[in-house]
């Protein structure tokens, strides 16, 4: 299921407008982001129910707070750092000794629907998509992260240290050491195949 895109424009006036208690905005903003930030979660838990209810208190206490939130210049940015620190806060709970570092992740796969009149390229992609996802979730938990949030969510270098509280030459290693074992595990996979 295909989730509403704004432009980022758009978001910053339902955001204004929602801190005002307009509903519909603030049902624009839920319907924009419950699947971003449920996919975002899910590199970190495979608790489904887990994550329903992070991103169910996120939103209700959005909405009890909304008079007393600020400005922002990226709804997305905010919506998943807020998202992040509940869901470490409700993991660090039921583990008690686990650190940040130790969190399982589990990577986002893609699920791409089936067309008829294009089965067999279906299949090719969905055999290098599989290819991808094995050699993602190969990666170390920070460069799987840093992928995520580069590849899939299109945040930029400093909402990506600043969300992972890293330096900015730090995203850069990362990303970049990503794709470098990416491409060598691709380039394994295509050779064995």
């Amino acid at each position: 299921m295909a989730h509403l895109r704004y432009k980022q424009e758009e978001e910053l006036y339902f955001w204004d407008q929602f801190r005002k208690g307009d509903e519909n905005a603030y049902a624009c903003l839920y319907r924009s982001y419950v699947h971003i930030l449920y996919q975002y979660c899910s590199q970190f838990t495979i608790d489904k129910p887990l994550i329903k209810d992070c991103i169910h208190d996120l939103f209700v206490e959005l909405w009890r707070n909304r008079m007393t939130l600020g400005d922002t210049t990226s709804v997305r940015f905010y919506l998943m750092a807020s998202i992040k620190r509940k869901l470490v806060r409700h993991l660090n709970a039921q583990q008690k000794h686990t650190s940040n570092e130790d969190i399982p992740v589990e990577y986002w796969h893609i699920n791409t629907p089936s067309h008829e009149n294009h089965l067999i390229s279906e299949e090719e992609f969905e055999s290098t998509n599989q290819h991808l996802n094995v050699a993602v979730n190969g990666l170390p938990r920070r460069q799987r992260e840093a992928i995520f949030l580069k590849f899939y969510m299109n945040l930029n270098n400093h909402e990506i240290a600043d969300l992972m509280k890293i330096n900015i030459q730090s995203v850069y290693n990362l990303v970049f050491g990503a794709l470098g074992n990416l491409k060598k595990q691709m380039t394994l996979e295509r050779l064995t195949f």
